[in-house]
């Protein structure tokens, strides 16, 4: 690995709240020193980021790939692509896979082509159930042990309540969290938007809040009664913000994330019909979408995640009602977060830390802050530089962005992996 020095940076570390402009010196793949009176050692290669920031890599916990079984959407390398071109050097991905990742094989499988990719960490669930099918359980302690995260069935629901009764006292066993998408299949099923106003004008069948908030307050009763580590998925509703918010100030070990189009977007985006729009969960009220925000700015939300999803032509350009749900965000994840802090909205570093150090920790990964032994995972970013979001020219095969034509500020000029420059603008 070489030896490197990023100077007249301004250094971001959210886990130390360290925020001034100095010099960070990377050697063997780790951080050997970092501060504002540190030297540049000879023989250094010297990279000057004068007028830019320097954080942690972003840590994506939330990612679908088609790899293996839909290729077309999406392989382990051009994900890895779009993330490194995002400032993302680590991120965890959803067993949703063709087979489903609930086997040894299948996480083998991810390690081996990650290895092969060379570009960003990535690290992948275990299915909680076999197949993803919310019934038998997988084996959660053999996938523990090869190195599964954390355990969650992805895009589908665990709707029986006795088998997420089983999964968090099990995975409690196993020091991991059972990660949720809180949404009751029942009251979700045959939905394609946002019931209310918008949906009946467009005569399109809507899918209830009630559906997240009866699933999230099935499931804190069940994180009370086994003890179990608990993560909601992408977050939707204002009482959803409040049912976490509330087991989190009864002591209940709960967790959150919130992806970018549900704080930047709403109903009113899906428009005349926009398929980049329709989400799962799907975008809510303007005002649900400001008490995401709000969330977020007072800790109550942990993460951000991109929630990418990435669909293929045939999949989106499509009449509403058969479109599939889901939108790409690896590549757009920082900008988009990055209009909290410019509006105003969160201090920087309480933004990165929702990216890096909260990510990490939730998972279990000895990544996110910037520490001297630790490793040289970093984003180099220009916080001000304004561009306009450009599908077309994204790394990532799909193209199903809904923020398309956005303009934005704060672009990735550097993303560096283990010392090593994976992408550079």
């Amino acid at each position: 690995m070489p030896l490197s020095a990023f100077t007249n940076a301004r250094l971001l570390d959210p886990a130390s709240g360290r925020d001034e402009i100095g010099t960070l010196i990377a050697e063997g793949g780790k951080i050997t020193a970092l501060g504002a009176d540190i030297s540049v050692p000879t023989g250094a290669e010297t990279i000057d980021c004068t007028g830019l920031c320097l954080a942690p890599g972003l840590v994506d916990m939330r990612v679908a790939v088609g790899e293996p079984g839909e290729e077309q959407r999406e392989t382990i390398l051009s994900a890895s692509r779009a993330a490194a071109a995002g400032g993302i050097t680590a991120f965890a991905m959803l067993p949703n896979t063709t087979p489903v990742i609930d086997n040894i094989a299948g996480l083998e499988f991810i390690a081996r082509r990650a290895r092969e990719a060379k570009l960003v960490k990535i690290f992948a669930y275990g299915a909680v159930t076999h197949g993803a099918a919310g019934k038998d359980l997988a084996e959660m302690g053999l996938l523990a042990e090869a190195g599964a995260v954390a355990f969650t069935d992805g895009v589908n629901a665990i709707g029986d309540a006795l088998t997420m009764r089983r999964a968090l006292s099990y995975a409690r066993a196993f020091g991991k969290v059972i990660v949720q998408h809180p949404e009751e299949p029942s009251l979700a099923a045959g939905g394609q938007m946002n019931e209310g106003e918008i949906s009946t004008r467009l005569g399109l069948s809507g899918i209830t809040r009630a559906a997240e908030i009866i699933m999230l307050e099935r499931d804190l009763r069940l994180v009370a009664l086994t003890g179990g580590r608990y993560h909601a998925a992408h977050l939707s509703t204002a009482e959803g913000v409040d049912l976490i918010r509330k087991a989190k100030q009864a002591g209940l070990p709960v967790t959150c994330d919130v992806a970018p189009p549900y704080f930047a977007l709403s109903e009113v985006d899906v428009g005349e019909y926009r398929t980049f729009a329709k989400l799962s969960p799907p975008l809510r009220t303007d005002g649900d979408r400001r008490a995401l925000i709000a969330g977020i700015a007072d800790g109550t939300v942990d993460a951000i995640a991109s929630d990418h999803a990435p669909q293929d032509q045939d999949a989106k350009r499509v009449p509403f009602a058969a479109a599939a749900p889901g939108v790409v965000g690896l590549e757009t994840l920082l900008p988009i977060a990055l209009e909290l802090h410019h509006k105003g909205m969160i201090g920087l570093l309480d933004l990165l830390a929702r990216m890096t150090l909260a990510p990490a920790t939730i998972l279990g990964l000895p990544l996110g802050t910037l520490a001297v032994g630790k490793p040289a995972d970093l984003v180099i970013f220009d916080l001000d530089r304004p561009w306009v979001i450009d599908a077309d020219a994204f790394r990532s095969k799909s193209k199903n962005s809904p923020f398309d034509k956005r303009p934005v500020a704060g672009a990735v000029i550097m993303t560096v992996v283990d010392g090593r420059i994976v992408h550079e603008s």
